[in-house]
């Protein structure tokens, strides 16, 4: 049986958290943080997202709040009952001198999964936003499912980033080709908007054999990297990390 469920995070800027809605297999905790961050932590409380699942998880980060969120562990899509394919749906707003740390684990997709993933950010024009994503595609020697990814992000209400992927054989033909993963399994990208890029914008540049750095049309920086594996494309994206935002 398909399920649905929408959490909920709003983050204050006294470290308040008036919203900490958990729902379905999405259970939020709060959790130590270090410096000036509120932490919350993802927990998943079962298997999820299953065919036909649809869940989203929802975060506003107040003018002046600092919020990190993270998940205890990797989000595995699996093949489900209904032939028709899973959507998570990640929406993220944040306010005025608010900073938001998006790092959650890795989305694993399994051999026979379809799973649509969209998330959509509004940021507000002294927003600062460090979003990671890494998708790996197939558990340990199996096939990999279908994913169709977008993110989509405005700043002051203008476009800054849209961009939409699609891997697995539900896709389009070409997306395991050299000019894509050229075998690959592991993609992921790191986006680090922030209002100081606008009178020092970063400088392209490579950061590994298969990873670029590249600025924005805007005050943000894009990392896109492929990797052979889950670990090497980690590494990859926590040095670019400590490159566009230590702290």
């Amino acid at each position: 049986m398909s399920l649905s469920a929408t959490a909920r995070i709003v983050a204050d800027a006294d470290g308040g958290l008036p919203v900490l809605r958990s729902d379905g297999p999405l259970a939020l905790r709060r959790t130590r943080a270090t410096g000036p961050y509120t932490r919350v932590t993802v927990v998943g409380a079962m298997s999820a997202p299953l065919g036909g699942d649809r869940l989203a998880i929802e975060s506003e980060v107040r003018d002046g709040a600092w919020l990190l969120v993270d998940s205890a562990a990797a989000t595995v899509a699996l093949p489900g009952r209904s032939a028709e394919p899973a959507t998570y749906d990640v929406r993220l707003a944040v306010g005025d001198g608010a900073v938001l740390r998006w790092l959650p684990e890795q989305l694993v997709c399994a051999q026979g999964s379809a799973l649509v993933m969209r998330t959509t950010v509004a940021l507000a024009p002294t927003a600062r936003l460090v979003l990671r994503e890494e998708q790996i595609l197939g558990r340990h020697g199996e096939e990999t499912g279908t994913l169709l990814s977008r993110l989509t992000v405005h700043r002051a209400g203008r476009p800054l980033l849209d961009q939409e992927v699609a891997y697995g054989p539900g896709s389009l033909g070409g997306w395991d080709g050299g000019a894509v993963l050229a075998g690959h399994r592991s993609v992921g990208q790191l986006l680090v908007v922030d209002p100081a890029f606008e009178k020092d914008p970063v400088e392209p540049r490579a950061l590994a054999e298969n990873a670029v750095l590249a600025p924005l049309a805007g005050p943000g920086a894009l990392v896109t990297a492929v990797a052979p594996d889950a670990l090497r494309l980690r590494r990859v994206l926590d040095e670019a990390l400590g490159i566009l935002a230590p702290s």
